[in-house]
């Protein structure tokens, strides 16, 4: 039995490698096998999905699964070839069969790369040709189911109208922060935020005897105001005001829904932008935090609508309930915003810390060069990227400001890439201003100790010297 289990590893091991390399690697190294030949047919020989880095990848698997097992070398590395040899016979046949790279064809995915180990596995064990069959009927199910998990639910999109490009690596998160949402399943797949957070952090508070403090303390939002300005802006835009707030956590804090109501009741702006993040977890339902949403909306009054991103704690799935409350999302998009014949650009971008789905260069795409515009992301953390396309403003949150501070030290952490100084406040890199928000709620922990949530006015103001601008420190 044991025997049996650990030849079937080193089969399913060789048989993961490729497709696991192309996950972690992405477009690396991954040149076609067959050189993009045609074959005689006028067909592709093999087709772009068999790669030199996936013959490779099977090899160097074989050894590494064979010697842990406790296999001779050469009989990894035959394994691991001698599947790969399989696997493209497989390939060729499809080919000629007109079946496109990247087609699922059951049976004929497996049985070939299945049983060409064999050639040496089974006389070196002296196994019996029943044992054998099994063992390869039992390789290409587990193969098979494999297969259909990577094409059904890491390259496949989860819903017809999926905003993303499709890839791998932003579908297992999103599997595991948001597909799997029935308790306690994502509790168990979020484990270690379950236990930092809910069990280490707070019971922690609770001991010192904080934890009330902290949540009134979270509790305490201020409504802030920072003008910027611009010699470029256009003149139609003079005084032109933005409502920003961001990291709402709703669901996460009893009573900071109706404090954000009560600010926003009193708040007036041309544009009002999401910096994302609706959820306190990230991970699970968000209908709880859509139900809070529900409430700040209709108290939102601005001209010219409600623009938002999404955060790392937000699932795109939340796009659609959005739209139907009036709020348009930017998924590496951009859009103009018009008043007596002069326009500015509002850009924003997709998930930059954990799905790491931003795409610059699409949600630029439309934006015509030299005119204004916003740039918008959840998180500080593309600030450099950003910079390439000269926006004039970059407005962002995701850190909290740290959520807890420590006199004459800071913020303990930022969850942030970025450098601390663009952590909080407004900030400049090159001729890009940039405005970092301490956020509305909390996340992890429902406290906050010497930082303080905030709604956000931005006001643009057109100065009068075409040298002129905001005095902040230059990077």
């Amino acid at each position: 039995m044991i025997f049996s289990l650990k030849v079937l590893f080193l089969l399913w091991a060789v048989n993961f490698a490729p497709p696991f390399l192309a996950y972690l690697l992405r477009e690396k190294w991954n040149a076609p096998l067959d050189g993009g030949r045609i074959f005689l047919d006028g067909k592709p020989l093999l087709g772009s999905h068999k790669t030199i880095r996936g013959v490779c990848a099977a090899a160097f698997m074989g050894v590494s699964a064979g010697l842990i097992l406790g296999f001779p070398f050469w009989l990894g590395l035959s394994a691991g070839l001698l599947s790969m040899a399989g696997d493209l016979l497989s390939s060729f046949l499809k080919r000629r069969m007109g079946m496109v790279s990247g087609s699922v064809f059951a049976g004929l995915d497996q049985i070939f790369e299945g049983a060409f180990p064999f050639v040496v596995i089974a006389p070196y064990f002296d196994l019996p040709w029943g044992e054998v069959s099994i063992l390869l009927v039992l390789f290409c199910l587990g193969a098979y189911v494999g297969a259909w998990f990577l094409k059904e639910f890491l390259l496949g999109k989860p819903y017809e109208a999926y905003p993303r490009s499709v890839n791998a690596w932003v579908r297992l998160r999103e599997l595991r922060s948001c597909q799997i949402t029935s308790n306690p399943l994502h509790h168990f797949l979020n484990f270690e935020d379950s236990i930092y957070y809910h069990i280490i952090m707070k019971t922690a508070f609770k001991l010192l005897g904080i934890y009330d403090k902290g949540q009134k303390n979270a509790l305490k939002i201020q409504q802030r105001e920072v003008t910027f300005t611009f010699p470029d802006l256009p003149p139609s835009f003079d005084n032109y005001t933005i409502l920003f707030f961001s990291d709402l956590h709703l669901d996460g804090l009893k009573g900071l829904t109706e404090k954000l109501v009560t600010i926003l009741r009193e708040v007036k702006a041309d544009l009002c932008i999401l910096g994302g993040d609706f959820r306190m977890e990230t991970h699970g339902p968000f209908a709880p935090a859509l139900s809070h949403l529900s409430r700040v909306i209709p108290e939102i009054r601005t001209q010219d609508g409600i623009l938002s991103v999404l955060g790392n704690h937000d699932c795109v799935e939340i796009v659609a309930p959005l739209e139907k409350y009036g709020i348009e999302c930017l998924v590496n998009d951009a859009r103009p915003i018009e008043r007596n014949g002069d326009r500015l650009w509002v850009v924003g971008v997709d998930d930059p810390h954990y799905y790491k789905c931003h795409n610059l260069a699409q949600a630029f795409e439309e934006v015509p060069a030299g005119e204004f515009n916003i740039f918008v992301a959840h998180s500080n953390e593309v600030y450099k990227e950003a910079a390439e396309y000269a926006p004039q403003l970059y407005l962002c949150g995701h850190t909290h400001a740290g959520q807890i501070q420590l006199p004459h030290v800071g913020p303990l952490f930022t969850h942030s890439r970025a450098p601390r100084k663009f952590c909080e406040g407004k900030w400049r890199y090159g001729d890009m201003e940039g405005y970092t928000s301490c956020g509305v709620g909390v996340s992890g922990v429902p406290v906050r100790f010497a930082s303080t949530g905030e709604v956000l006015i931005v006001r643009l103001k057109k100065s009068p010297n075409p040298g002129a601008r905001d005095a902040a420190p230059p990077v």
